[in-house]
């Protein structure tokens, strides 16, 4: 991903390809190549800096004691995390990062973001703004997962959020970023009776699946 690729992200929107170069350079940025299945981030890390993924994808996951592994969030091209550590000098990652395929990231040093420049210039300004509304639709995003598994059945849990993405994009069809497995650890459910329900689904004619491709079929439909 370029300067003028960089400059379409939400992070960098309404600054130019010449203003996101200068303002990489001037923010410590670096970036890295991690191999699927590499850890970026691990539980207990002091973090500084906040990445945003520049081709791949990245899982925001959980492991409790038992080995247990809760999928909370999957970051894509464009999209930013672990920005909530770096913000707050100190604390500890209660999360683990994990390249959930090849996955190239950008790392900006948080404490030059949030530290306004001599120049006050009116990009890094934009900035800071940027970075506040994606701080703001991460909380979002985690309040959609507690209504996604707030339901007490499977069925209820694949309909809240199988809805929300079909709302979300605009239409009945469409691709979920997660493969079963990580579908039903983001959902807390069992992957078998996760496959189980999804085929049910199907000869009830509620939806048509492969993959991470679902179509919601309607009454006539089905």
């Amino acid at each position: 991903m370029d300067d003028a690729a960089l400059s379409r992200t939400a992070l960098f929107q309404g600054s130019g390809p010449e203003e996101v170069g200068a303002m990489l350079s001037c923010l410590g940025a670096q970036r890295r190549r991690f191999a699927k299945g590499q850890t970026v981030y691990r539980v207990g890390d002091i973090v500084t800096s906040l990445g945003m993924v520049l081709s791949g994808r990245v899982l925001i996951e959980n492991d409790d004691l038992w080995g247990n592994t809760t999928v909370l969030d999957s970051v894509g091209p464009g999209q930013i995390f672990a920005e909530t550590y770096a913000c707050t000098p100190g604390e500890p990652m209660m999360v683990n990062v994990t390249a959930a395929e090849d996955a190239e990231i950008l790392f900006l040093n948080v404490e030059r973001v949030l530290r306004v420049c001599p120049r006050a210039c009116a990009h890094h300004g934009r900035l800071l703004r940027n970075l506040l509304t994606l701080s703001a639709q991460k909380n979002l995003n985690l309040s959609r997962k507690i209504f996604h598994t707030s339901a007490k059945s499977i069925r209820g849990r694949l309909l809240s959020y199988l809805s929300d993405q079909a709302m979300r994009s605009g239409s009945r069809r469409f691709t979920i970023p997660f493969d079963r497995q990580q579908l039903a650890d983001y959902l807390n459910v069992d992957r078998s009776a996760l496959s189980n329900e999804l085929s049910k689904m199907q000869r009830e004619g509620l939806l048509r699946t492969k993959r991470n491709y679902f179509e919601l079929l309607g009454e006539e439909e089905g």
